[in-house]
């Protein structure tokens, strides 16, 4: 039996839980993907000025929700057609509240407290300790608050991809490990894990805007006014030598692993299960580990390649393993409604 029949009325009563599966796992890889760019851009960041973590993430959100309210202007001034689609699911205010509010905390808790690891500990341990403790905290949560099992497969490939995360940070060199940094990093964790479980939560409740731009704007505007009081006392304006270098590194944090990434993010943890979203996530780590090696010029040790992999391979068996379940759950839906 599939180990998200737990919840057969809600997957039998929302056609679009099981249809975008694979969309929604791409969406989640390239999310990943561009999440572990942030790190790095924050590392230059904090290289090349004195600009905190509560002024990143400040404006990062900021950017993020200033890019997000340009789309729907562009367009209308490219003058396209609007797509016809499925009219979205309807949606209480008290629902539309409690996840643009909540999604926001917990993102804003996520990225402060990673930019605060990063800069504490390093980019390598921050976001190992982060990613690592993750998929623990979801999973315990999506048991306790919405009785999801993970299976024997999803217990392997959570146990694979740990196991490669030990590796990693077992192959860090000479990172050096701060306990302040550490405790910023499981923080950040715990915020990752809250919004996740709360996305989830909504999608299986039938929620039709958790993955629209604007539902992700309103998100980051949130955010943003979460960690601006914090940020004012950091000092938002960095003093830097290079002002144009700084403001593209800041653009690009706002554009991809922010605007982009999150609007990704969020349209795919709608759909897919909490725990196999905890492990794609993982994609962060390899990608911030390929950025370290290629553009930060740290070494590539056999163990980072061994970690990498055991990373990649968990990540794909889940993903493998959901497109089978929905491809079930289907199968015993359609049936039924004849």
């Amino acid at each position: 039996m599939s180990n998200t029949q737990s919840f057969p009325a809600a997957e039998s009563s929302s056609a679009h839980s099981a249809r975008p599966v694979g969309r929604s796992l791409l969406h989640l890889v390239v999310a990943g993907i561009a999440w572990g760019t942030a790190g790095a851009a924050g590392s230059l960041v904090f290289r090349n000025s004195d600009m905190g973590p509560l002024a990143l993430s400040f404006w990062r959100c900021a950017g993020g929700l200033l890019l997000l309210l340009a789309v729907p202007a562009l367009r209308s001034l490219r003058g396209g057609r609007a797509r016809v689609t499925a009219a979205p699911a309807v949606e209480s205010r008290r629902i539309r509240l409690i996840r643009i509010v909540g999604t926001g905390i917990g993102l804003a808790v996520f990225q402060t407290a990673y930019f605060a690891a990063v800069e504490a500990t390093g980019l390598a341990v921050g976001t190992v300790v982060t990613l690592g403790a993750g998929p623990v905290l979801i999973a315990v949560g999506a048991r306790v608050t919405m009785g999801e099992r993970l299976g024997l497969g999803g217990l392997a490939a959570v146990t694979g991809a740990l196991a490669g995360l030990a590796v990693l940070v077992l192959g860090g060199g000479g990172a050096e490990v701060r306990l302040a940094g550490v405790g910023h990093a499981l923080l950040s964790a715990a915020g990752f894990a809250s919004l996740t479980l709360l996305t989830r939560w909504l999608g299986r409740t039938g929620g039709g805007a958790a993955g629209s731009l604007a539902s992700t704007a309103w998100t980051f505007g949130v955010s943003a006014v979460v960690v601006l009081p914090l940020a004012v006392v950091e000092g938002l304006l960095p003093h830097t030598e290079d002002a144009v270098r700084l403001l593209l590194l800041l653009l690009y944090v706002a554009a991809i692993p922010t605007a982009l990434a999150y609007a990704l993010y969020f349209a795919g943890a709608a759909v897919v299960r909490a725990a196999t979203v905890s492990v794609i996530m993982l994609l962060e780590p390899v990608s911030a580990a390929l950025l370290a090696v290629t553009l930060l010029g740290e070494e590539l040790t056999v163990t980072t390649v061994l970690g990498t992999v055991l990373l990649l391979a968990a990540v794909t068996g889940l993903a493998l393993a959901e497109a089978r379940t929905a491809a079930g759950r289907r199968g015993s839906v359609e049936p039924a409604s004849v």
